[in-house]
């Protein structure tokens, strides 16, 4: 069938896909939703695939689609040997390898350079290509340690704990993406690819934000403040009749919008009269607004405190974020026919453009599904790619 773009922005950008689990993939889908022509490149063996799921399971199918499979053994001297003329033609190769495999196999980014000096290769490690830990294996709960975040989220005095999603995965090939379209904005100016670095351990530091600077810049540590804001109060979550909901009162005019709905006068003491005096009383805050919110509905405070101007909203399961009538009209649950499964449902792109929307324009490819088309298209006869076939190669 050869090569269908899913979009048309990035239609003539080809990248070389080394990457596995995660944080390689999580970049590449960027990549291929917006119309790159993804090339998936696996190894022979099956050793190690089970750490990506099976290629049935749902995350395999929402991270691996709209992209061409091909086997090729880089250990092998014919495999290197082609990979090296694909890489002549390619626009970006991404690889997420602990740092020294790509050396060894003699694919990195010095060798590419050398003979294709606008490749744009993107690597995303543990914790870094150099330095002291780089040689680490790198896993998200790892770096969600490492990186602070655990020591933050989870109720006081519960110890560390781990958020929902592995989002140093996420964020990794979210900022690798980002890197690698930035490095290609900057080869129309000068001609010359980069070597685009990122790892989870700098992703979910960058992700700690303001949690962050406040060790940097006021030498506070921060500690965990269950679902209240660390320092916005009150901001988190609050019992009403018939279940939970999240309010966000953030700064001084919000707060008396809030105060005069309520209309409690113990609100009026001077315990809550700054956003200082509110972080100091904080418990004593939710238990007042604790009281208030239980003689009424979740959505009925939601719809009142929304109505002037207080950020408020449900707390959902997953099933009811896709049941939502603003979910669904936002469309990022996108249908796709997957080859194991049929039809299904993945998660979209979460931006919207004015002349440009990502298709899933194929489902996540059979595992070498497309080598002999590949190689094809690479100039190699029919002959030379049943011989690769017969040698183990492909």
């Amino acid at each position: 069938m050869g090569f269908e773009s899913s979009c048309p922005i990035l239609d003539h950008i080809t990248v070389l896909d080394l990457t596995r689990v995660r944080s390689g993939p999580t970049c590449v889908r960027q990549l291929a939703d917006w119309g790159a022509n993804v090339i998936k490149i696996e190894t022979p063996s099956d050793a190690g695939s089970d750490m990506g799921g099976t290629r049935d399971s749902s995350d395999f199918q929402n991270l691996q689609r709209n992209k061409r499979s091909m086997v090729l053994d880089l250990k092998s001297e014919a495999g290197k040997a082609i990979f090296l003329k694909m890489a002549a033609g390619a626009d970006v190769i991404v690889e997420n390898y602990r740092p020294d495999v790509k050396h060894r196999l003699g694919i990195d980014y010095e060798t590419i350079k050398a003979f294709n000096p606008g490749i744009v290769y993107a690597s995303i490690s543990g914790f870094g290509q150099d330095g002291p830990l780089s040689k680490r294996p790198g896993f998200d709960q790892i770096a969600q340690g490492m990186g602070g975040l655990m020591s933050i989220t989870g109720a006081p005095g519960e110890g560390p704990m781990r958020v929902g999603i592995p989002i140093a995965d996420l964020t990794a090939g979210g900022f690798a993406a980002q890197g690698v379209l930035l490095a290609l904005i900057g080869r129309e100016k000068t001609g010359d690819g980069q070597w685009v670095q990122t790892s989870l351990l700098q992703a979910q530091i960058a992700m700690l934000d303001f949690q962050a600077t406040r060790w940097l810049m006021d030498g506070h540590v921060p500690q965990q403040a269950g679902n209240n804001h660390p320092t916005s109060i009150p901001t988190g979550v609050f019992e009403t009749r018939d279940g939970f909901i999240n309010i966000a009162v953030a700064g001084q005019h919000i707060w008396l919008r809030f105060k005069d709905e309520i209309g409690d006068q113990r609100l009026d003491d001077e315990a809550f009269a700054t956003p200082l005096a509110r972080s100091e009383n904080r418990d004593a805050l939710s238990a007042i607004i604790n009281d208030n919110f239980g003689k009424d509905t979740s959505q009925n405070w939601i719809e009142r405190l929304n109505k002037i101007g207080v950020p408020s909203g449900e707390i959902n399961t997953i099933d009811k974020v896709f049941e939502s009538e603003q979910v669904q009209h936002l469309g990022i649950a996108r249908d796709m026919m997957s080859s194991e499964r049929g039809p299904v449902q993945v998660v979209g792109q979460p931006i919207i453009m004015s002349n440009a929307d990502p298709s899933i324009q194929r489902p996540p490819p059979g595992k070498g599904e497309h080598s002999r088309e590949i190689l094809a298209e690479y100039g190699y006869s029919e002959a030379d790619i049943q011989a690769f076939s017969d040698e183990g190669v492909i």
